[in-house]
């Protein structure tokens, strides 16, 4: 990637990487490049760090200060910001935020009119404007200077946008939600409420520093503990900004985004709604799903690692079901990119629709262990391994050990000097040695 633009956007720590003078610098950029000197409007949403209010004032004032006016709808999740921005008319849509981070992070993603995450070319037009000399874009004096407004109320929109997702009753059905503390701590009990069902929350009272503390989607272990305790039929963890769900089962058994998938396209499957019959995944997608997914007759395309380059396979190709096993699930027929709240809620749709507990739904598939390792490598040479033969034969060598019951991923980190070297198969204990070994020669012929 890019100087600034990582897989999601910019991200860093407040006031220290992402600075308010670089987010100033970022609104006056993208401002002008996402415009198209056109006047309008660009919406801003942002998630419960503390940091957000500075990072999001930043970059209004960059914006007005070329002429934008800017719409605040204060904490609000990823995928809410996506939805309005493309049902509404704005120029952009902007969420500060780091997603499942340290609250001390923090980040800027941008989404364009349409409702879409920004393609790299974009992304380094923008970085290529906040590094130049030479500003192209005037700044705005008298009444061309932008205006702000807060719409606090566009959270009420995006409520109703939910409900109407399907025509579920949930009287009788138990949900329980870690919120992590993060974008979604008002808006899902709400919502899953309205729908009829009983509701337990933990983790819904942030103060700015505990979102993602030890809860939500990377922290499965406590929403696995509350649907046993509270014998609830379902559990859902979300992460900070709400666009990803790690959700569990009745017995507190984890449903990742493989799992997720699986359970969809069976469904989209038998309603003959799964366009082309594919579903999207990723290079780090269980080889339970492939195998899955074949057994009943879908295909499963990857993609690189990132929920961007998952939807922009579905777009080009006209599949309306991808995503990661991190939980970033996306519907193409309902939004642009993952929303945690909505795929939770399409999974409640399949459990009522089937009459199945959650349990069977996860065993549709069967997990393979998958095993990561780090190398720590020279940062110039991180996307070069397989210019070396030797590791070629290597990573060649190991799949053939495996005998097509297992595989070799490859990747190089997108913000470390790091490749990452990921084995998957059917013995853990020959899968740990194996990529150990694979990561200890990598990082030889690389440093």
């Amino acid at each position: 990637m890019g100087k600034l633009f990582g897989t999601d956007g910019i991200r860093g720590i407040a006031n220290l990487e992402l600075t308010p003078e670089l987010a100033y610098k970022v609104g006056r950029a993208a401002g002008y490049v996402l415009s198209k000197n056109q006047n309008g409007k660009m919406l801003i949403g942002r998630d419960t760090r503390l940091s957000g209010h500075l990072i999001e004032s930043a970059l209004a004032a960059g914006l007005m200060s070329i002429g934008i006016d800017v719409e605040i709808a204060g904490v609000i999740p990823t995928p809410a910001i996506a939805y309005l921005t493309r049902t509404g008319d704005y120029l952009a849509g902007v969420v500060i935020s780091a997603s499942h981070n340290p609250f001390e992070h923090n980040g800027i993603k941008f989404f364009s009119s349409d409702g879409y995450k920004l393609p790299d070319k974009v992304e380094y037009q923008i970085e290529d404007l906040i590094f130049s000399d030479t500003k192209i874009y005037k700044n705005a004096t008298g009444d061309d200077v932008g205006t702000v407004i807060y719409s606090y109320e566009l959270q009420d929109r995006y409520h109703d946008y939910l409900l109407g997702l399907s025509d579920l009753n949930l009287k009788g059905v138990k949900v329980a939600l870690d919120l992590g503390n993060g974008a979604l701590y008002k808006l899902a009990p709400k919502v899953l409420k309205d729908l009829g069902a009983e509701v337990v929350v933990i983790n819904d009272e942030p103060d700015g520093t505990n979102i993602n503390k030890n809860s939500g989607s990377t922290n499965p272990e406590l929403i696995s503990k509350l649907v046993v305790k509270e014998k609830a039929d379902i559990g859902m963890s979300f992460d900070g900004d709400a666009d990803r769900i790690i959700a569990v089962d009745e017995n507190g058994d984890i449903i990742d985004g493989d799992h997720i998938l699986a359970i969809c396209a069976t469904q989209l499957k038998k309603e003959d709604k799964l366009t082309n019959n594919t579903v999207v995944g990723t290079i780090m997608s269980n080889i339970g799903l492939k195998r899955y997914l074949s057994d009943i007759g879908v295909d499963l395309v990857y993609t690189q690692v990132g929920d961007r380059y998952v939807l922009e396979e579905m777009e080009k190709n006209d599949f309306v079901l991808g995503g990661e096993q991190s939980g970033h699930i996306i519907f193409l027929d309902y939004n642009t990119t993952g929303d945690g709240l909505a795929t939770g809620i399409h999974l409640l749709e399949v459990m009522e629709k089937t009459g199945k507990k959650m349990s069977e739904l996860n065993n549709l598939m069967k997990s393979y262990p998958q095993v990561l390792v780090n190398a720590k490598v020279r940062s110039d040479l991180k996307n070069k391994y397989m210019d070396f033969e030797d590791i070629r034969e290597k990573i060649e060598n190991i799949e053939k050990k495996f005998k097509g019951n297992g595989r070799v991923v490859i990747r190089p980190s997108g913000t470390e000097s790091l490749v990452r070297v990921m084995i998957e198969g059917e013995d853990e204990t020959v899968l740990q040695r194996e990529a150990e070994e694979l990561a200890e020669f990598i990082e030889k012929k690389l440093s």
